[in-house]
């Protein structure tokens, strides 16, 4: 069997002999950040599904070195490590018998989605580095990031695009492959910082905007930031209102509590096909009143609101009216005759998409009739507030998306004819959103689902508008 056992001295020597290593800290992270060798990684897995994923991306062609407390846990990987063919040791007696001097981290070694999106917002001197294939960063990532895919890292071409000046955090899908990005950069004594979860927690992260704030209405529009998905929170009289939550659904209750706000009602514009709807868990949580469409089916308990309806919130009333093309039963709710939530049928840049259901012309001659007869029909300065946002729109100052029957009409798929529409709109081919046909079956109530697996159904960008030229 391979010896894998390597001393202190024996790993200086090589440090000092710029033999490339890989230098792999099994410790847990805090420990790490307290002291450790320097050009060292933290490697501390999570799980042996975590394990066996990074394992898969370490190259083969390097020697890896790994570090414990004691060189217990260290030698039984680095002995699996070696049977999988790696050039792998594990130092001796663990890191109490390294006797040089020990290096503190200055970043984290992982850091949450919405410790990240706090950073974006406020630092500057954040760059954030995708370690993904460029087809899937070319699918969706987070604005202002640089693809380098992981299997470059490890080449000596790849420090020309990394700066040595920022706080550089990797990103992938899951959180693996932006660990072992960690470890490469280690290597050219680059500090870095993994995004825990990865994309797929990404496009969890909740955002809160107050869009209106009077005496007797409240407006807080919660972004989906990784998603481009907005919904709303109505509050009037100590009592909201929530239109198309997203999870996790405990933020809203945070997001109404600092406004003085009861979660009463919960309510879907439409079944929603690229994300899971937490409408039906809000409402159980919050003990909430629950409602959707009567035009479409559901196998949830709920209550049903049609065409012409009123729902009441504290002082306001909340009309309902119906808006089909995007689905067959799509609603939209107007307060105060100045603020409309449109669910998928109007964005601020486009129009919902007809096709997900199968139906395309017929949908996109009900959507043209929607659009025309209904929301272009409200006041002019009507604030009409979406379920969705495209990549790189831009929102108001203070954070807000919405378009105005005013604006819309400056669109150009609505400057067409209903038969130029229809025509248009079937022509277009977008593809649909990825795991639709079974968010569709959790929406409707067909399939369970829980919390820890929306993030992974949920993955990829939003695909409910129409993307035309």
């Amino acid at each position: 069997m391979t010896n894998t056992e390597i001393t202190s001295e024996e790993i200086y020597e090589n440090i000092q002999n710029k033999v490339p290593l890989l230098i792999l800290d099994l410790r847990a992270p805090e420990n790490y950040m307290a002291g450790h060798i320097e050009g060292s990684a933290n490697a501390k897995c999570t799980s042996m599904q975590q394990k066996q994923a990074i394992m898969s991306k370490l190259p083969m062609d390097q020697k890896i070195i790994l570090i414990d407390d004691d060189g217990n846990e260290a030698s039984q990987n680095a002995n699996m490590l070696a049977r999988f063919g790696f050039d792998a040791h594990y130092l001796k007696n663990g890191i109490r018998s390294w006797n040089k001097t020990l290096v503190k981290s200055k970043q984290d070694t992982v850091i949450s989605n919405e410790k990240l999106w706090e950073s974006l917002k406020s630092d500057k001197d954040v760059f954030l580095l995708d370690v993904r294939e460029p087809m899937e960063f070319a699918e969706f990532k987070i604005p202002g990031a640089i693809n380098v895919p992981l299997s470059e890292l490890f080449t000596s071409r790849a420090g020309e695009k990394i700066p040595k000046d920022k706080k550089i955090v990797t990103i992938c899908s899951h959180g693996n492959r932006s660990m072992v990005a960690t470890f490469a950069l280690a290597q050219r004594g680059i500090e870095s910082t993994s995004l825990e979860g990865g994309m797929s927690r990404w496009n969890q992260v909740l955002n809160a905007n107050t869009a209106i704030k009077n005496v007797d209405l409240t407006i807080i529009q919660v972004e989906k930031v990784g998603k481009g998905c907005l919904s709303h929170i109505v509050g009037s009289d100590g009592q909201a209102l929530v239109i198309d939550p997203n999870y996790p659904p405990s933020k809203y209750i945070e997001f109404a509590e600092k406004e003085g706000l009861k979660i009463t009602k919960v309510i879907d514009t439409h079944q929603h096909a690229d994300h899971v709807s937490a409408a039906k868990e809000l409402a159980k949580i919050t003990n909430a009143e629950l409602y959707f469409s009567a035009k479409e089916e559901y196998k949830i308990e709920h209550k049903k609101v049609d065409d012409g309806d009123v729902i009441h919130i504290g002082k306001k009333q909340v009309r309902v009216i119906h808006t089909p093309g995007h689905t067959a039963g799509s609603m939209t709710f107007v307060v105060d005759d100045k603020y409309a939530f449109s669910g998928d049928t109007l964005f601020v840049e486009s129009v919902g998409r007809p096709d997900l259901r199968d139906k395309v012309e017929e949908f996109a001659s009900d959507l043209h009739d929607t659009i025309h007869k209904k929301l272009l029909k409200l006041e002019s300065n009507t604030m009409i507030f979406p379920t969705h946002h495209g990549e790189g729109i831009k929102s108001t100052e203070n954070g807000i998306f919405y378009t105005t029957p005013e604006m819309a009409k400056k669109l150009a798929l609505l400057d067409l004819s209903k038969e130029e529409f229809v025509n248009k709109v079937v022509s277009i081919t977008t593809p649909r959103p990825m795991n639709y046909s079974i968010i569709i079956k959790v929406n409707k109530g067909t399939i369970p689902i829980i919390e820890e697996q929306v993030p992974d159904l949920e993955m990829g960008p939003n695909r409910c508008s129409i993307q035309s030229s």
